[in-house]
């Protein structure tokens, strides 16, 4: 039986029920493809799972992790999209588990897309769930059009930070909200206008918005739906929009959850190899190291994005 090392927690709570455990290579299924983890990226849904069950409210007995880049080792029946030796990426399965944390990783082939050549397993492995996140709000969801203005709340965290390059490559005049020491980075990697959030009220400084991004939640939602105008858009990621009634009748508001797409990713890609769209990965750990790693997730302090490294 062939066996892999993998993350496992039998129960819900802080970072230390995070254990590597020697477990069953799993085996691709009919439309599957086997993937040998290279590196795993982290998101805040990550913790969140690991510490209240998440999305799917499991009590524990699982794997996280659903961003990774790695070499196709297998391909399941009918699959024709990839070879074994193929380099890819993805968001397998999600908001089902799908164990990413791991030596191998099996997953539908379209959920995942050729690697950017220009970019090494570890970058890759940051730009999947987060990348898509932003792209598909601010694409699929709004239709974001040139000469648009944006505003992005948590701009220099893991979607922020994406989203911000998406807008731009897109034609946007982009507004990016953060921290004072945060703002060198985000007009380095486009935003047109920076507002410090502990400085005053964003709400005062910006408005006629065509879209908001919001990535914080709670008092952002309801402070942020005034400045966009008459029909624009205001996408939350941490939850349902709670917004006052009169404004929800103004504006477009509500919640987005991503989902696996193979277009999605084959766009995202494209805008790295143009030159569009860089993930920034400020710290990496090695797998044994999982629960360092959480830790200074959890703080949500991270500029751009956590990745664990799995494999050579």
């Amino acid at each position: 039986m062939a066996t892999m090392r993998t993350v496992k927690q039998d129960e819900l709570g802080g970072p230390d029920v995070l254990k590597v455990v020697e477990t069953e290579r799993p085996e691709p299924g009919v439309g599957e493809i086997l993937v040998k983890v290279h590196a795993a990226g982290l998101n805040p849904v990550d913790w969140k799972t690991r510490a209240y069950g998440g999305l799917l409210g499991r009590a524990g007995d699982f794997t996280l992790g659903w961003d990774v880049s790695g070499t196709v080792a297998a391909v399941g029946f009918g699959v024709r999209l990839y070879e074994v030796g193929d380099e890819v990426f993805g968001m397998p399965r999600f908001p089902q588990f799908a164990a990413g944390y791991s030596e191998y990783v099996t997953g539908p082939a379209r959920h995942f897309a050729r690697k950017p050549a220009g970019l090494g397993h570890v970058e890759a492995a940051a730009l999947p769930l987060a990348g898509l996140t932003a792209y598909q709000s601010l694409v699929d969801v709004a239709g974001i059009e040139a000469g648009q203005t944006v505003l992005i709340h948590a701009a220099a965290g893991g979607v922020g930070h994406l989203a911000v390059q998406i807008a731009k490559a897109k034609g946007a005049h982009v507004i990016a909200t953060a921290s004072a020491a945060k703002h060198d980075y985000l007009k380095g990697i486009g935003a047109d206008e920076v507002v410090d959030y502990t400085a005053g009220d964003f709400a005062e400084q910006v408005s006629g918005i065509d879209i908001v991004l919001d990535g914080v939640g709670d008092e952002y939602t309801a402070r942020s739906a005034p400045v966009v105008r008459d029909g624009g858009y205001l996408i939350t990621l941490p939850g349902p929009a709670d917004v006052p009634a009169a404004e929800e009748a103004r504006i477009k508001a509500g919640f987005s959850i991503v989902e696996p797409d193979l277009i999605g990713l084959n766009a995202l890609a494209a805008l790295v190899e143009a030159g569009r769209l860089t993930p920034t990965v400020s710290e990496t750990y090695p797998l044994d190291e999982v629960g360092k790693a959480h830790a200074s997730l959890e703080t949500g302090r991270t500029i751009g994005k956590i990745v664990l490294t799995v494999a050579e």
